[in-house]
């Protein structure tokens, strides 16, 4: 049996085109960093490196040989159409962001809602609160001690109550 320490570790320099001896942990670590990489690059179809040129990978895919096209997109890249305009994928998406007006009558629906809310009695509070916690029509009538048919009739009552208030923020 041979002993491990007369075993010697040698990785391949692209660059230099030559072997050079290295330690065992050395040996290791780069190892395990450049597979690591070439799993990764071709798990995502980006490397075809068959396996008896795996001792040449060193991790620089961008250079290597076998580098296979793809990889991810950015919406900033430009590219050119026939009449030579440059556009990016970032041109086409729609701005979702609000207005400043929206917000701001937003803002001052939502004040007005609940200064309305404050003005309510301890009842009408209670089913506001029942409505928020997402409480079922029965769920909420025991919980406020009335029956089913009396929830729904009072929630509607105070919710049409609201709308009626709130109808300038239409």
């Amino acid at each position: 049996m041979e002993n491990n320490e007369s075993k010697t570790y040698r990785v391949f320099v692209k660059g230099l085109r030559q072997w050079v001896e290295v330690t065992e942990e050395f040996y290791r670590e780069y190892t395990r960093e450049n597979n690591a990489i070439r799993k990764r690059e071709q798990y995502h179809n980006r490397c075809a490196c068959p396996r008896n040129k795996w001792w040449l990978c060193d991790g620089m895919c961008q250079d290597c040989e076998f580098r296979v096209g793809g990889g991810p997109l950015s919406l900033d890249v430009t590219v050119s159409d026939e009449k030579g305009n440059e556009k990016s994928w970032l041109d086409d998406l729609m701005d979702d962001s609000p207005d400043m007006q929206s917000v701001l009558e937003d803002r001052e629906l939502l004040q007005a809602l609940l200064d309305r809310l404050d003005e309510l009695d301890s009842n009408g509070r209670a089913i506001c609160a029942a409505i928020a916690a997402g409480k079922t029509e029965r769920e909420a009538g025991w919980y406020l001690g009335m029956h089913r048919n009396t929830y729904t009739y009072r929630r509607d009552k105070l919710l049409a109550q609201l709308y009626e208030a709130l109808r300038d923020y239409r």
